[in-house]
């Protein structure tokens, strides 16, 4: 069925990595597409791309650590093409260290992007999505999310907090106004993260975790997945990993 056709999908770091094949791959199926990174040049290529093979797409460069760009994304978005149908909340920082190296301001750049950016995303559309009792909420959590692995205590602990708040939205305002709410949970992807990474023994075990990463576009046909289901279906998550990583 053709459940993304027409569908007004906003979608946060969309500009490389997961949410570039997730945006191409969505736009492929009919979704008309808003794109929100701080990367404006990876913006404009993935809109040309996107305009190129038959599809709809707008953006506007957004820091979601901050609510009014996430608004003003939201603004664009029902401007440009109607409310909101979908929502990605898929910008994420990945930065392994060990807790003894109290590389603090790793710690405060993944709080403010995986938790603050998801809240300020989430916030942004709820009030419409009550309103009209539909809506789909796709949060990218991880596999760290059932998991802590070397090196990535802060980055799991975030990913766990969405686990816990995917949640209490899908009970809260899914049961009760008809929101589909989920996740898709990648395990490990090649999107260049290991190299942000400080140089040492966390970088290292990101590295050596990369050599088994599989292609993003894995993980956006279960991001299309997940959303390209009737009104009365939630998938409440989809965990996505190479054959051979073991946890």
């Amino acid at each position: 069925m053709k459940y993304l056709e027409n569908a007004v999908t906003v979608i946060s770091g969309a500009a490389s990595g997961i949410g570039a094949a997730s945006s191409r791959r969505l736009a492929g199926a009919g979704a008309r597409m808003v794109l929100g990174d701080i990367d404006e040049g990876g913006l404009k290529k993935l809109v040309a791309d996107i305009d190129s093979a038959g599809g709809k797409a707008v953006y506007k460069v957004t820091d979601v650590t901050h609510l009014e760009d996430f608004e003003s994304l939201v603004a664009l978005a029902e401007s440009t093409y109607g409310p909101v149908d979908v929502l990605v909340n898929n910008a994420g920082l990945m930065l392994f260290s060990y807790w003894e190296e109290r590389a603090i301001a790793d710690w405060d750049r993944m709080i403010d992007v995986n938790l603050r950016g998801y809240l300020h995303g989430i916030a942004a559309v709820l009030p419409s999505m009550l309103e009209r009792k539909a809506g789909r909420i796709l949060n990218i959590d991880s596999v760290a999310g059932h998991r802590a692995g070397e090196a990535g205590g802060v980055y799991a602990a975030t990913k766990f907090f969405i686990q816990g708040m995917t949640e209490s939205l899908r009970k809260e305002v899914g049961a009760s106004h008809g929101i589909q709410v989920g996740m898709v949970s990648p395990g490990v992807i090649d999107t260049g993260w290991p190299y942000k990474v400080h140089d040492g023994r966390a970088k290292d075990v990101a590295i050596d975790l990369s050599r088994q990463a599989i292609k993003p576009e894995a993980v956006a046909e279960a991001v299309a997945f997940a959303l390209n289901q009737p009104p009365s279906v939630a998938i409440n998550e989809v965990i996505v990993t190479p054959v051979d990583q073991a946890w």
